[in-house]
């Protein structure tokens, strides 16, 4: 899923608030958080990500598209990162994230932050720092992240189902924003995060093979082209501009030339349609609008003050 921002800096109440049903513990989180325990944390990240977008370009989408993974499942607790043990499978060995890349510079980012402080930032606000900082690469804007999240214990492959699969239709993502303590509006913000990466061909063959009539014909052509029968290559989710971060997916899905089912269904509503243009045509908006819903996500289901832990290896638990 894959990250825009504006300057939304949400000091968050001392409280914890019940937002649709979910619990959210955005209490302590704050920009600045580790300031004086641990001054170059963000930059510490910043450095490292960078040096792995050198070597690959496209991982920063992983990036992403982790920190969405790692919220909606538990909240944003680091979990997707545990690995699975002898008795216990993992959310990262859950088939919707197998296809997940980056793990190993999570590791090389962690090593550093502990050998700069030990002990002090958390692997939850680490992934958020590194989304963050994707997106910036991408040619985002810079947002300030709140942070102050630790780190949970658990990590179950079966929560992974709650995740949103290519072919959920406006209604079911609708419900499964809403769950999470986020809008409609926030759901078809963070869409737009599909503006980098790439996508395997099985996410979206069922629209080939079914001749899909919201598939614009000519793009569907190209595909078949690209991903032939029981193939799983790759193709990228905007073929023109893969690893820059603007707006061009909702002109993209405004042309029927989105990829997923959960894609083209942003515009089959009034309403939503009425956002995707509107979207698609200010640059500047969705910068804006994605880093106010990425900052509301990332308060997701936090753990904060004496909950949960700081691990020293995002991988398994202290």
């Amino acid at each position: 899923m894959a990250l825009a921002r504006g300057t939304m800096l949400a000091v968050f109440a001392m409280a914890v608030l019940w937002v649709s049903g979910v619990q959210r513990a955005d209490a302590q989180l704050r920009v600045g958080y580790y300031s004086d325990s641990c001054p170059r944390a963000e930059a510490i990240v910043k450095e490292e990500v960078e040096k792995a977008l050198k070597d690959d370009e496209g991982v920063g989408a992983d990036l992403l598209r982790m920190h969405f993974h790692d919220c909606f499942v538990r909240g944003c607790d680091g979990s997707i990162f545990l690995d699975s043990t002898n008795t216990s499978k993992a959310e990262k060995d859950a088939p919707i994230n197998l296809t997940l890349e980056g793990f190993e510079i999570i590791d090389d980012i962690k090593e550093k932050l502990e050998a700069a402080c030990k002990g002090v930032v958390s692997c939850a606000d680490l992934l958020a720092f590194a989304a963050r900082d994707a997106v910036v690469h991408y040619g985002g804007i810079h947002y300030k992240v709140p942070s102050g999240r630790r780190d949970s214990r658990i990590s179950i492959e079966s929560d992974a189902n709650v995740l949103p699969s290519p072919d959920f239709k406006l209604a079911r993502l609708t419900d499964l924003f809403i769950s999470k303590g986020l809008s409609q509006t926030d759901m078809v913000i963070l869409s737009g995060a599909h503006t980098v990466g790439i996508a395997h061909c099985d996410a979206f063959s069922d629209r080939l093979d079914s001749n899909d009539p919201t598939l614009d014909a000519k793009y569907a052509r190209a595909l078949r082209k690209q991903c032939p029968p029981l193939s799983n290559n790759t193709v990228p989710m905007d073929p023109k501009t893969p690893h820059k971060f603007d707006n061009r997916y909702y002109r993209l899905v405004l042309e029927n030339r989105g990829l997923f089912t959960s894609d083209h269904t942003l515009i089959s509503t009034q309403g939503t349609t009425t956002l995707v243009k509107r979207l698609g045509g200010n640059y500047k908006r969705f910068q804006r609008k994605f880093a106010q819903s990425i900052i509301k996500m990332g308060a997701i289901g936090v753990l904060t003050g004496y909950d949960g832990e700081v691990r020293s290896n995002c991988r398994v638990v202290n």
